[in-house]
């Protein structure tokens, strides 16, 4: 080879490796990530590293007590054709440890302009901690796995922080789908912080049971529910944010910021061991208010139903179409009536009922107008408008800001305690510090990934 050709071949490589590789030293130089598909069964520790675009194809299996390590930065996309879902199977660990600067992103396949919710399927992690269900049962989803009957509270199965999570839900059956984020019988040993959902055409995230806890956990856009809890869920949950889009919701059900449901198989009071009872403090929930747009499926702030005990302080709910705090069932609202479960120091508004007891044996229990009273008393404020809220701008649906402006009540009130919490001087998920600034993405239909 004579040396002016030698010279040419040796250029071209340097070209396509520089192509390749990450420049630490200049983030806005543009970046040409190669592609590989992740494999089905991951039964062996694996890393997903940041310098390339991983592709989930199909249902991706992490089994054998493996650990899949993904580094910050990392881009995750579906394939179009067979969408994708992440399974992390009992006894295994997802170690998904994001940034600020650099959070990891699970989204779709298709390009800017024509992605939908639904584009894959979601994360699924299955734990050992408790549920109360009197035996296995199969997971959701067609994912050919079983959950229950844990006896490990404190169960590992991972970290997760500063995700991104977007146009994940797909459905297998009626009834049966993979949420963009779902935990079965997860424990209190895995970590699970800074997390966004947006655009899931099923809920942002499902709790199956267990004892798992959570911090800065964001839901926008969801179809269904945002945060659905189930079968004995027991952990706690504080600073959750829910911003719905009037546009976007399930058409065959109804969208709730919570809904809280027992062992649907057990009839009357649902088992004793345990209740469900989720703990959650410092939650902002935003319903979409008759925004332009709004579809009638938009539904309730909170529905606490089947003899489910909760707990919910310190939190903000304004702006959902047909109610704020819901409950069902005489023994949902008997054990509210009685402290078991507790809705202290909130500030609550929505466009129809402010509080609604919804359906005939709740309402054999007790009044709307008593639970207001109660909740009053509890230090909580009914809110004539959204706007008394005194948020920054809650409804910029691309461009949100949830910090209360001056006077804000959200800046008021008397912290009520909660367990799982830490003591701040604001309701809501949000005081003087915006912890969704940097991270988040409001508007992942124009992101070129």
């Amino acid at each position: 080879m004579n040396k002016l050709k030698f010279l040419n071949v040796l250029l071209a490589a340097l070209l396509v490796l520089t192509a390749c590789q990450r420049n630490n030293n200049d983030d806005d130089e543009e970046i040409i990530l190669q592609p590989e598909v992740i494999p089905s069964q991951i039964t062996a520790n694996k890393t997903l590293t940041n310098d390339r675009v991983w592709i989930l194809k199909g249902y991706t299996y992490v089994s054998s007590n493996s650990t899949l390590t993904i580094e910050a930065g990392t881009v995750i996309k579906s394939d179009v054709t067979e969408k994708g879902a992440l399974i992390i199977d009992k006894g295994s660990k997802l170690n998904a440890t994001g940034t600020a600067d650099r959070p990891i992103i699970f989204t779709s396949g298709k390009p800017a302009g024509q992605r939908q919710p639904g584009d894959w399927g979601g994360i699924v992690i299955i734990g050992d901690a408790p549920t109360n269900r009197p035996s296995l049962a199969d997971c959701e989803g067609g994912i050919n796995r079983q959950y229950g009957l844990g006896q490990n509270a404190s169960d590992n199965s991972g970290v997760l922080k500063y995700v991104r999570l977007e146009y994940a839900g797909i459905s297998a059956s009626q009834g049966s789908e993979v949420n963009a984020l779902t935990f079965y019988s997860v424990g209190s040993g895995t970590v699970i912080e800074n997390i966004m959902v947006a655009y899931a055409k099923d809920d942002a995230y499902e709790f199956f049971g267990g004892t798992v806890n959570g911090k800065n956990m964001i839901a926008y856009a969801t179809a269904d529910d945002d945060f659905d809890f189930d079968l004995g869920y027991t952990g706690s949950i504080q600073f959750g944010l829910v911003l719905r889009h009037p546009e976007f919701v399930d058409a065959g059900d109804a969208g709730n910021g919570i809904e809280c449901d027992n062992e649907p198989t057990i009839p009357g009071a649902g088992p004793s061991s345990p209740r469900t009872k989720p703990s959650l403090s410092n939650f902002t929930l935003v319903g979409t208010n008759g925004a332009t747009g709004e579809k009638e499926q938009h539904n309730f702030a909170n529905r606490w139903r089947k003899a489910t005990q909760f707990i919910l302080n310190n939190s903000i709910l304004i702006g959902f179409k047909k109610g704020g705090f819901a409950m069902e069932t005489a023994q949902t609202v008997n054990d509210y009536l009685a402290g078991t479960s507790q809705f202290k120091n909130n500030l609550v508004h929505a466009v129809t009922n402010p509080y609604l007891l919804n359906d005939a044996p709740a309402q054999g229990a007790s009044t709307n107008a008593a639970i207001k009273t109660k909740v009053e008393a509890d230090g909580g404020v009914t809110l004539a408008t959204a706007a008394d809220a005194k948020l920054t701008s809650p409804f910029a649906f691309t461009t949100p800001n949830f910090l209360p402006a001056i006077g804000s009540p959200a800046l008021a009130g008397t912290w009520a305690t909660t367990p799982g919490a830490t003591q701040v001087t604001y309701r809501g998920a949000f005081g003087t510090t915006n912890w969704a600034a940097g991270w988040t993405n409001w508007d992942p239909q124009n992101t070129t990934y």
